[in-house]
């Protein structure tokens, strides 16, 4: 399969953020991690988009993987949006399939609202947007979402042992419906990735702690323009691992009936099902 990628960096003020271009046709399929990898998370997936002819792009938010952590950097869901916008205008995709798992579903979402000549569709993966009556947060991100206890928190973010404990503790609750053979690439893949983040410096833990600080506002402002998202007139795939303990089948359901034309498709795997199941991810994205 061809792999073969342009590396790009794009400013974005206060750091540039790193950038995969795969060439191929049709609107780019776009992309976006959540709050706590980054986009070796599509290292499967990306072969059978690219097999399938079509063009993608890949990149790491500001604050994470190989995007610039400059000191004293701030980082919010707006600044994510504004990073999507700094790619589709800097690499000049003009339509694109923006896709969002877990936290980037905001940023694919309200991509759509603002810069409806530049979607084609939506393709969410195991993403939340609204608030949503079956919504289970992450104990790691609900501790770090909880604003009065930030003192704790960032006494946690401090201690590499003590953040390693609640890493742990969150991957084996992720783990816990999954099969033998998905927990033991999740320890072999997933696992480095989400470790690297956090233990490489400069670190990835003050953008996690900043997002992760916002989730609960950011809910709540989208919440707000769910008449914007039900005006959009574009077909929304909603693509679901059927065992995500969190982002679950209800979240999914919710957004379905929040859609003027959503397809819902719920495959066998977890909340990282472009890593579970790449191949079915993508005939689904696709349309095979």
């Amino acid at each position: 399969m061809n792999t073969n990628f342009q590396e790009h960096r794009i400013d974005r003020g206060q750091g540039s953020i790193y950038v995969r271009d795969y060439s191929g046709t049709g609107p780019a399929y776009v992309l976006m991690h959540g709050f706590p990898d980054n986009l070796h998370i599509y290292d499967d997936l990306v072969p059978h988009l690219v097999a399938g002819g079509r063009r993608v792009v890949v990149f790491d938010f500001l604050g994470f993987g190989a995007s610039d952590k400059p000191a004293g950097a701030r980082y919010s869901f707006e600044q994510q949006l504004g990073d999507l916008h700094a790619v589709v205008e800097s690499l000049g995709l003009g339509k694109i399939v923006p896709v969002g798992h877990d936290s980037s579903g905001p940023a694919a979402v309200n991509y759509a609202i603002e810069h409806p000549e530049h979607v084609d569709s939506i393709c969410l993966l195991n993403a939340f947007y609204a608030e949503s009556p079956t919504a289970k947060y992450p104990e790691l991100i609900e501790l770090f979402a909880t604003t009065n206890l930030k003192a704790l928190t960032q006494a946690i973010l401090r201690s590499p042992e003590q953040f390693a404990w609640v890493l742990n503790f969150q991957r084996s609750k992720f783990q816990e419906h999954l099969t033998e053979d998905q927990k033991a690439y999740y320890s072999k893949f997933l696992g480095p990735i989400i470790d690297g983040n956090f233990r490489n410096q400069p670190s990835s833990g003050p953008a996690f702690a900043q997002m992760t600080s916002q989730l609960f506002e950011e809910l709540a402002k989208n919440t707000k323009r769910i008449n914007k998202m039900w005006a959009l007139d574009i077909p929304v795939k909603l693509i679901w691992g059927e065992t995500d303990p969190y982002l679950n089948y209800g979240i999914a359901k919710h957004l379905q009936s929040l859609l003027k034309r959503p397809s819902l498709h719920v495959l066998p795997a977890g909340h990282w099902l472009q890593i579970d199941i790449p191949e079915q991810v993508a005939a689904v994205m696709l349309g095979l």
